[in-house]
Formats: structure tokens, sequence, C-alpha cells
């Protein structure tokens, strides 16, 4: 009797930590309207939006903090300091784009930057944006457009289409497709990681003592969000040299 009764609580205590993970999931995948602007019958700004613009606040406090006061002959240690974080950035990008793909270099960067403080900010009692759909969205779009702008750009816009048809005809329709299929993937590999992150890190809360999953918490929020910021950066960037090689044949 008493081992049946133990059977039964332990099966109501998993029940109930399913259920509040359930809720959890639930609550994070939900896109929440903070205010709603009375204009056009009312333009809802979500949470994800917000967070966004504080993003975008920082970013533009911190390049006018870094850009100050630049000096040619007398760089400061704070100039010299950015100018390497900048060089390091452009070789790696550079090294994979090659001289005919640097101007698709600062894009780059920003998203980098952008992905890599969206992924963070959550150590910081904010919710990531990324964790909103249609900011993962928003991001594949902009970088599709732009890789078929650079092949665009490369060759002109009949020898682009007519690359649809390489290396046979037969396949256009697969090419075609693929350029609905690459935003589709960054899309989802984006918001996929960083929810699928949250969803192992409440399970290993509810298994384990709250010593292990500040380990992992550092893991999943810091380097497994900056992971995947590279991640995103490093495909557009192969994207785009692929579009460039095409077109130069």
């Amino acid at each position: 009797m008493i081992c049946v009764q133990k059977t039964e609580e332990r099966e109501k205590k998993e029940v109930t930590a399913t259920n509040g993970l359930v809720d959890e999931l639930i609550d994070q995948l939900s896109v929440k309207t903070v205010f709603t602007i009375p204009i056009f019958g009312g333009i809802k700004i979500a949470e994800s939006v917000v967070v966004m613009w504080i993003i975008m606040a920082i970013v533009i406090v911190a390049s006018i903090f870094l850009t100050r006061k630049l000096s040619v002959e007398n760089p400061g240690k704070r100039q010299l300091f950015l100018e390497v974080c900048v060089g390091k950035f452009y070789g790696f990008f550079e090294g994979l784009l090659g001289e005919e793909g640097k101007c698709y270099i600062p894009y780059l960067m920003s998203v980098g930057l952008f992905i890599g403080i969206a992924n963070v900010i959550g150590l910081f009692g904010f919710k990531p944006p990324t964790k909103d759909l249609n900011c993962t969205i928003a991001l594949a779009l902009m970088s599709i457009i732009l890789v078929e702008a650079a092949g665009i750009r490369a060759k002109g816009v009949k020898k682009w289409a007519k690359g649809f048809t390489q290396p046979v005809a037969i396949i256009t329709p697969i090419n075609i497709l693929e350029i609905f299929i690459r935003p589709f993937s960054l899309c989802l590999r984006l918001f996929g990681n960083v929810l699928g992150a949250f969803v192992i890190m409440e399970l290993i809360k509810a298994v384990v003592p709250m010593v292990v999953p500040l380990v992992f918490s550092f893991y999943f929020d810091i380097f497994d969000g900056l992971i995947q910021a590279y991640v995103f950066v490093f495909l557009t960037s192969l994207y785009i040299k692929e579009a460039i090689e095409l077109q130069a044949e």
C-alpha cells in the first residue's frame, strides 16, 4: 500500500513537472503585446520588437562611444582594441568571401553582432527576440535577399536567371526551390537551436540540483548563443560566395 502511494505521488510530481514545462514552453512561444500605437486602427508592438529596439540602442550607444575621438597619429587603447577586433572580423570574412565580397562584410558583422547580443540578452532578464519566429524569419529573408542581390550585382539579371538552368536545364525547378529552402533553413536552425536550449535547461533544472544548471546555463545562454550567431553569418557568407562564384563562371 505504501509503495502504491509513493508511486502515485511520484507520478503526480512528474505530471506537474511536465505540465509546468509545457506551460513555460507555451509562454516562450507566445507573442506578447507590450503596447499599441493608436494609428491605422492600432499597431501592436510585440515584446520581441521592444527588445530588438533595446539591442539597437545598445549597439548605437556603444558605436558612438567606441568611435569618439579617433586619431590616425595617436590612437588610444580604445581605438586600438576596436581596430584589432574589426580587423580580425574583416580577415575572417574576407577569407570566406574573397576580395570581391568585401562590400558585404559590414552587413555580416552587424547581423552577427545583433544575433549574438539577442541570444545572450536573456541573462539580463529579457526574452531573447530570436525566440520569436517572426524575428528569425525577418533575419533569414534579409540574408537571402542579399545573397540573390549579390548574384545579380555580379553578372546582371539575365545571366543570374540563366544560372538557375545550370548545370542542366532539367534541375531548374530544384534551383528555384532552393531560393525558398535556404531562408527556411536559416530561420528554423536559429529559432530551433535557441528554443531547444531553453527546453534542455528547463529539463536540467527539473532533475538536478541548482549548482549544475549554472554550468549548463553558461554553455546554452552564452557559448551556444554566440555559436548560433556565428553559424548564421557563416552560412550567409558561404551562400554569398557561392552566388558570386556562380555568376563569375
